[in-house]
């Protein structure tokens, strides 16, 4: 249950807007990247204090700074005095257990969301917190790691490859959660082979390990549904915000977003109801082999119990039984014996039991 509600216990009484880290510390140290671009420029490089982004943020052009580790609490503090970002959003940045959300501020919007990917290793769906803040020129990026799915945007701004170059910070923006969004399907779809792989497995009785993987991918799929289906109502509520900081002609990105995060939430809509469906189907297997095995020994049973009743009549121990001394009464026993266990497999047979 730890990869679904984390330990808030931290925070506990204390009062809103407190900065509390809630979560795994994942990075020794806080590191800072700032890339400051327009058009015809870029300068890309590792800072060691947020005072040196002053230098970029007044400039014209779009600034884009990036913050991994999110557990130093006077790091977070001094960018929200930089930023003029309120105490209770530094809480829910701090809060890696945030559920997915978006709000506006009169200087700037802000996103939580996770990112996503699935760990071959592990085989489990990672996910990892990350805030968005967008200002005036500028975008804020805070993860709790190293590591992340904006390579490809990155070297977009470098070639000055696509739109990012000639846009603002807002194209930055939808860029960066478009990338997101694309490692959602990414992972989802990995997700969804290893369902679609069962389906040959299935049908055979009694394989070993087969329920607790068909568990196990159920699991990492309401981990997706948890991690992905709010981020539906995220992109929509900044549709609906018309943000200032958003320019209007960009929204049909936006909107291009909202329909790949809505195809990656009905795809896990989809693929929990699959393997809901294959655990039913095998469950459903296993009770008709069981029922089947029960149905021959059931019938052995009663072939027997007639016979197993001659058996005992002639097997009890008082002197005068009729038959005892007939000469041929052995044979006439295994006659009987055998008329009526034949009979009964007639019967059965003519019944369909058999």
């Amino acid at each position: 249950m730890a990869r679904f509600i984390k330990d808030r216990s931290k925070s506990k009484g204390l009062a809103p807007g407190s900065l509390v880290f809630i979560g795994r510390q994942k990075m020794n140290k806080p590191e800072l990247f700032v890339m400051d671009y327009n058009q015809n420029s870029l300068e890309e490089k590792q800072i060691h204090s947020l005072t040196e982004i002053e230098d970029y943020i007044h400039k014209d052009g779009v600034t884009w700074l990036n913050i991994n580790g999110i557990h130093d609490l006077e790091l977070i503090r001094e960018l929200g005095d930089m930023f003029n970002i309120t105490s209770l959003l530094l809480e829910s940045v701090l809060n890696t257990d945030q559920r997915p959300k978006f709000e506006s501020f009169d200087n700037h919007d802000a996103f939580i969301l996770k990112m996503i990917h699935y760990d071959e290793t592990i085989k489990q769906v990672v996910a990892e917190q990350f805030s968005l803040i967008l200002g005036k020129r500028y975008v804020i990026t805070l993860q709790e790691r190293q590591g992340d799915v904006f390579k490809g945007v990155r070297e977009r701004i470098r070639n000055k490859k696509g739109r990012v170059r000639l846009s603002d910070n807002d194209y930055l923006m939808y860029a960066l959660l478009d990338a997101i969004a694309d490692n959602y399907a990414i992972a989802i779809e990995t997700v969804g082979r290893k369902i679609d792989e069962l389906d040959g497995r299935i049908f055979k009785y009694n394989e070993k390990g087969l329920t607790e993987e068909i568990y196990t991918l159920k699991t990492e799929l309401n981990y997706l549904r948890k991690s992905v289906r709010p981020v539906k109502d995220v992109v929509n509520s900044y549709l609906k915000a018309e943000s200032p900081f958003f320019m209007e002609k960009n929204i049909v990105y936006l909107k291009d977003l909202n329909d790949s995060i809505t195809h990656s939430a009905e795809s896990i809509e989809l693929y929990n109801n699959l393997v809901s469906d294959q655990l039913n189907i095998y469950n459903t297997n296993m009770s008709n082999s069981l029922n089947q095995v029960m149905k021959v020994l059931t019938i052995f049973a009663s072939i027997f119990i007639p016979l197993t009743f001659l058996a005992g009549i002639y097997g009890m121990n008082f002197e005068y039984i009729p038959e005892l001394k007939y000469k041929y009464a052995y044979l006439i026993f295994w006659i009987l014996v055998l008329v009526i266990g034949i009979g009964l497999i007639i019967y059965f047979r003519r019944k369909k039991w058999l």
